[in-house]
């Protein structure tokens, strides 16, 4: 791609934003509707500062109007009784409409959250579609259980939809989130209520209009735009939602658990915070690969991602080549304009959100951190949202920075001697999403694969995964899974049926 064909396209990303309308209001039964006390809250471009939408403020009552709608058409019956035929034919002409309306939705991605919109176009586009795709095709895929039982009875086991579920969905991949939410809820037959995060809510609105093109009948899909302690809140607590599901901090994912014990009980699955360990040997089979692949995996999506592999754990024997290659790979993930397609880092979700992540550089700085590049925010498009890849060395265990989780393109670099070392300081850690092992040596790889606290482990990679396989963590990273078959634990119940012969 040459200057000139890179600027024009930048320019004509711009041009079709300028152009591009925002759906602002909730969708509830069906509707498109203000929220009850009229309020509205604003959401921005992080990467200019500028305002893009006022959208609708719901409240604990729209929440109740939401949920009541999706009860009511859970127990008529116009979805949750719908042949498996039937929901796959809906699901996947919604599929096919998100396909469509592919550029649209990632620009308005790129515009809601920062990222760059090459990312938008190839990463989360492609991945919410698959997603939707995967779950029609799954939905006639699971069967029931006859139970082992004596000659004079017939005991079955079979799946049934829980009826109203709640997704509240965080702000750095907002479709492809929503979609690991939504798709097996209504894959199962549910209705289902879900809150976008505040700092990304035009997204999915624009998806609900996309829904009811499909066929999705009014009230199985409602979308509540709000705040956490408002809307959020009120749907963890509401007695008709009989399954929450939410992605986010560790800390209001411990508030959703409270909520619903204070409340009916309902089932309540979890992704939560991580602060996985990338752990390179001194006979790692490929030094360059390894070093792109850890760049990636906490400077991609401006390392606000879950799974990032934040904590970079060397073996002392490789660790001056290893760094030399993962710096010159950093330089790659410069800070950009979003709009343009050669742009590989975005804006982080708000000024803010930069200004915590400075504070965890600064801080960590002060107790003996080295940076090696980057740690300090850079100024662009009059945005004070954006940071440089950045990546700390002499980082001990005991410092905040190796424990708390940032949220964003900040690699902290410590150093072992043993893989058995390495094992230990992954697991010093309360959380348990994910780790990463490069090693030759296969008895090494599953030795410390069974030893490592983290529920997805990648051997030789580093967040590579797909739709078939679950994803969560374990200790303070959560429970229950998104993704795979195993989604379909937190949307539906086993229900057994004993016939007397």
């Amino acid at each position: 791609m040459t200057s000139t064909n890179r600027e024009t396209s930048r320019i004509d990303w711009a041009e079709r934003a300028a152009r591009l309308e925002f759906e602002c209001d909730a969708f509830i039964d069906g509707r498109f509707i203000a929220s009850s006390s009229g309020q509205r809250f604003a959401t921005y471009n992080p990467a200019t500062g500028k305002r893009l939408a006022d959208v609708a403020r719901c409240n604990g009552e729209d929440v109740d109007a939401a949920v009541a709608a999706a009860q009511g058409v859970f127990r008529r019956g116009d979805w949750s009784r719908a042949s498996p035929a039937e929901r796959n034919n809906v699901l996947t002409r919604l599929a096919d409409l998100l396909q469509s309306e592919a550029e649209d939705m990632a620009l308005t991605e790129t515009l809601d959250v920062g990222k760059p919109i090459r990312d938008s176009l190839s990463v989360d586009l492609p991945s919410a579609v698959r997603c939707l795709r995967w779950y029609a095709e799954a939905i006639d895929k699971v069967y029931g259980e006859v139970a082992p039982t004596g000659m004079e009875t017939l005991a079955t086991v079979r799946r049934v939809p829980v009826g109203v579920v709640a997704s509240v969905v965080p702000w750095n991949f907002p479709l492809v989130m929503a979609m690991t939410k939504l798709a097996p809820a209504l894959a199962a037959g549910n209705s289902v209520v879900i809150k976008p995060a505040e700092q990304s809510p035009l997204s999915l609105l624009r998806f609900a209009r996309l829904a009811q093109r499909a066929g999705l009948p009014d009230g199985v899909l409602n979308v509540v735009p709000g705040f956490g302690e408002e809307a959020g809140q009120a749907l963890g607590l509401h007695p008709d939602v009989q399954a929450l599901s939410f992605t986010g901090s560790t800390a209001v994912g411990k508030a959703f658990l409270r909520y619903a014990g204070e409340s009916n009980m309902k089932k309540v699955s979890l992704e939560c915070g991580g602060k996985s360990a990338n752990i390179v040997l001194d006979d790692c089979p490929d030094l360059e690969a390894a070093a792109r692949a850890s760049a990636a995996a906490i400077f991609f999506n401006q390392g606000e991602i879950c799974n990032a592999g934040s904590r970079l754990i060397l073996q002392r024997g490789i660790k001056a080549r290893f760094l030399e290659l993962l710096l010159d790979a950093a330089l790659e993930f410069t800070p950009g304009d979003p709009l343009d397609p050669e742009t590989r880092m975005g804006a982080l979700i708000s000024p803010e959100h930069c200004h915590a992540v400075s504070g965890f550089v600064a801080r960590a700085r002060r107790q003996g951190a080295r940076p090696l590049i980057g740690a300090e925010p850079t100024a662009a498009a009059g945005s004070e949202a954006f940071y440089p890849p950045t990546v700390l060395d002499d980082i001990s265990p005991d410092m905040e920075i190796a424990r708390e989780e940032v949220f964003g393109p900040v690699l902290c670099v410590m150093t072992v001697d043993t893989a058995e070392e390495a094992v230990r300081l992954a697991n010093d850690s309360r959380y348990g999403l994910a780790a990463a092992v490069w090693t030759r040596d296969l008895s090494t790889a599953f030795r410390m694969e069974q030893a490592l606290e983290a529920g997805t482990v990648w051997i030789n990679a580093i967040r590579a995964g797909d739709m078939s396989i679950p994803f969560g963590g374990m200790k303070e990273s959560g429970l229950g899974r998104d993704k795979s078959l195993h989604a379909f634990d937190n949307v539906t119940h086993l229900k057994s049926t004993w016939v007397a012969l």
